[in-house]
Parts: C-alpha cells; sequence; structure tokens
C-alpha cells in the first residue's frame, strides 16, 4: 500500500511540473512583441516632435549660433 502512495505522489509531482512549465509557453513571444512595439511607438513620437516646424527652427537656430561664435 505505501507503494502504490509513492507511485502516486511522484506521478501527481511529474504532472504538477509539466503543467508548470508549459502555462507559460509563448510568454517571452509576447513580451518581445509588446516591447517593440513600445519602442517604436515611441520612435515615431520622436520623430514627429523633432520634424516639427518649432523644433527644426530651434535646432538650426543653435546650430548657426555655436558655428558663428567667435
Amino acid at each position: 500500500m505505501w507503494r502504490r502512495r509513492s507511485r502516486w505522489a511522484a506521478r501527481r509531482a511529474r504532472g504538477l511540473a509539466r503543467a508548470r512549465s508549459r502555462s507559460d509557453s509563448g510568454m517571452t513571444t509576447a513580451e518581445y512583441a509588446v516591447g517593440t512595439l513600445g519602442a517604436c511607438a515611441l520612435a515615431a513620437g520622436l520623430y514627429k516632435v523633432v520634424t516639427s516646424a518649432t523644433v527644426m527652427g530651434a535646432l538650426t537656430d543653435v546650430l548657426e549660433r555655436a558655428l558663428h561664435a567667435t
């Protein structure tokens, strides 16, 4: 009887370990996809800001003053 219980416990432990290992399958891929999407959205926003007329004018003024400084 004791052997039956130990076999059952071993099977249950293996089953739980398998279930735990399967529960996160594909999770890292989803995390990379969300991170990549976030980085692309941030880059698009920064590009939009930097290429606006106001920021381009300010950058041009700063560069002209730096080049013509004595």
